[in-house]
């Protein structure tokens, strides 16, 4: 199991930049991690994962934009925002896969208005 919290959300303005942070209770080391995000009435869908090796794959829609990355010594995982879209508001999700077994933090709202 893995307790994972999220933070950094907040309100940017377009074209603005916003950090997100996954802090996890254990080791991720070996662990495929990823950010997920939900806007009102929309399913839950994939932003960007990140593999135990590093390896990343991102969304159509924030390619370009949003990088994600880790620090194992830190057992954190990152979400870096850059020219945020009115379209990137949603609840973002922090996700850990262990043994085919999805875990997720409590979410943390992005919100991108002038």
């Amino acid at each position: 199991q893995v307790q994972l919290v999220e933070s950094g959300g907040g309100l940017a303005q377009p074209g603005g930049s916003l950090r997100l942070s996954c802090a996890a209770s254990r080791s991720i080391v070996s662990l495929r991690m990823g950010w997920y995000r939900q806007a009102p009435g929309k399913e839950r869908e994939l932003v960007a994962r990140i593999t135990s090796d590093s390896s990343t794959l991102y969304a159509d829609s924030v390619k370009g934009r949003f990088t994600i990355s880790r620090d194992n010594a830190k057992n954190t995982v990152y979400l870096q925002m850059n020219n945020l879209k009115p379209e990137d508001t949603a609840v973002y999700y922090c996700n850990a896969i262990i043994i085919a077994v999805h875990y997720w933090g409590q979410g943390t709202q992005v919100t991108v208005s002038s």
